[in-house]
């Protein structure tokens, strides 16, 4: 321990300190089956109030979008060298004062917005004390007894139902959000026994969002951090990449039997993937439910979740309350926030405060509502509006496809959920890095439109543009002779040898079995390579086989 902490010293003693300038003004176990648990839409049965249910609330920690700290003209930077963007107030160097970042107000309140909250005008900085050697000053600026934004609601969807293909829309609470600086990092070398701090997340400005206990399983709390990060995304107020830390996630979970009070909680700190929030929560209700059922007791403490073993793991227990000794933090002023710039007191400047009106104005188009207007639009599905918005960049490409083609809607969200998506999963592509472009598919679609070629020729060609891209449609239909074969004769003679070698169909299709028709079809497809004409192909062979 000496080791580590004289190493620790000397590498705080030569951090890379950055001069500090004003910003802006203050006026602003044993293994459990961990297969996913359904969440039931549908109330209750009878004997449900018997069966234990999960109760889950969530801590969001959200990095926002800001060029500079929350108290420092330092700058964010991921992967930045260690210590590189450390200001004299990062580092708690004796006499310096923090000043508050706008852009961070602005984040903050543009967030509550958009999540139907209610915005203090007046809100208040407090210190929470506690130890962490990343820590430096010993203490945590935030706001505890009155935050920035407080009782919103997020409204999130997620697919359910027997064949997973129908939209449920759930509501879960914002107690409240409040801003805070993040703490910085500790570096832990196992090989030479000792831990070393790097200070440039130290300070760095963070919403915390805290959810009530609304919601009862993974796939819930799943849907609404995913609904939360398309939200942020479309602000611009935090980038919300989970891998980077932007977007960090401590669940609070207990089981209990309806209409009894909660359970006991553990909370599983500090999640940096969707995917394994659903699986953590999942596992901890269902290790929780064992206990219970065992007869034994579900102990109040923080756990972590183990992705190798998909399993939650102890930490430390919290039966004791731990006393952060909250104080008004005495080097910042109230936060002031005003609905206008007729509210502003005599002397103050309608660019250095924080207006609402000028905030509602700029909020964008949210994932919701886009939804809606696409359903509206084009005539989508509620499920496929869903499976635009919640991909990266899907809605934006379906939107340039539409705009280079006259196909039905219906057809081109076909294409764009089933063919290109499925491509870019099975390469773990980000549409943004899709080989086929959107006015390349849409050249495709108008050939297949015009009767250039078949479906099934329409799906070889962009498997061989994804294969190839630059390739135009036109190009690939030509070099592979995958043009509609529309010649009757032709297909007169390729019909009749299909006929021919399959007598027992054709009785099938005389004795009134149309059904069996559809594989004469597929056969004669065959022959040409999906080039025939299907409906001259229908035709010829409903006159062969009558």
């Amino acid at each position: 321990m000496a080791a580590s902490s004289i190493a620790a010293r000397e590498l705080l003693h030569n951090i890379k300190l950055i001069p500090y300038y004003q910003k802006s003004s203050c006026l602003f176990s044993r293994r459990i089956s961990t297969s996913k648990l359904q969440c039931s839409s549908q109330p209750p049965e009878k004997s449900a109030p018997q069966q234990l249910v999960g109760v889950v609330g969530l801590e969001i920690h959200a990095q926002i979008s800001s060029n500079t700290k929350l108290f420092s003209g330092s700058s964010v930077q991921f992967l930045a060298p260690p210590n590189s963007s450390v200001s004299f107030f990062d580092a708690s160097l004796p006499g310096t004062l923090p000043v508050l970042n706008r852009r961070c107000v602005e984040a903050a309140v543009m967030t509550g917005l958009a999540l139907n909250c209610t915005i203090n005008k007046k809100s208040v900085f407090d210190r929470k004390h506690y130890f962490y050697a990343d820590l430096p000053a010993g203490y945590q600026i935030t706001q505890q007894r009155r935050p920035v934004a407080v009782d919103g609601v997020l409204t999130y969807s997620f697919l359910g139902g027997r064949k997973r293909s129908q939209v449920m829309r759930k509501n879960v609470h914002i107690k409240q959000i409040q801003l805070e600086q993040d703490s910085g990092k500790s570096l832990h070398d196992d090989v030479n026994s000792q831990t070393l701090i790097d200070l440039n997340r130290a300070g760095v400005g963070l919403m915390e969002l805290v959810m009530e206990p609304d919601m009862s399983c993974g796939e819930e709390a799943a849907a609404a951090v995913r609904e939360l990060q398309l939200i942020l995304q479309a602000l611009g107020t935090c980038q919300g990449n989970m891998s980077e830390g932007q977007l960090r996630v401590d669940a609070n979970v207990s089981v209990h039997r309806p209409g009894e009070p909660l359970g006991t909680r553990t909370e599983v700190k500090n999640i940096n993937s969707i995917r394994y929030l659903a699986r953590a929560i999942d596992f901890e209700v269902q290790r929780q439910t064992a206990v219970v059922r065992r007869g034994g007791a579900v102990l109040n403490e923080t756990r972590a979740y183990d992705s190798k073993s998909g399993e939650t793991v102890a930490m430390r227990d919290k039966e004791g309350l731990q006393d952060y000794r909250f104080m008004p933090e005495p080097n910042l002023p109230p936060l002031l926030v005003f609905e206008d710039e007729a509210s502003l007191p005599a002397g103050v400047e309608a660019g250095e405060a924080v207006l609402l009106r000028t905030l509602r104005a700029r909020l964008p188009e949210l994932p919701s509502v886009r939804r809606d207007r696409l359903v509206q639009t084009y005539g989508l599905l509620p499920e496929h509006s869903f499976t635009l918005v919640n991909e990266d960049g899907l809605m934006e490409y379906f939107e340039a496809v539409m705009k280079g083609t006259s196909r039905d809607p219906r057809k081109v969200i076909g294409w764009v959920t089933n063919e290109l998506l499925g491509l870019l999963k099975q390469q773990d592509l980000s549409v943004s890095h899709s080989p086929v472009l959107p006015a390349a598919l849409a050249e495709l679609l108008e050939l297949q439109e015009a009767g250039c070629i078949s479906s099934s020729a329409a799906k070889q060609v962009f498997q061989e543009m994804w294969r190839s891209p630059g390739k135009a449609a036109l190009q690939i239909i030509q070099e592979l002779d995958l043009g509609l074969v529309s010649d009757a004769a032709d297909l007169h003679r390729i019909c009749q040898k299909v006929v021919d070698s399959h007598p027992d169909k054709v009785r099938a299709v005389r004795s009134g079995n149309q059904k069996v028709l559809n594989k004469l079809m597929g056969l004669v497809q065959k022959e040409t390579k999906g080039r025939a004409d299907p409906v001259l192909v229908r035709e010829i062979l409903q006159e062969k086989t009558s």
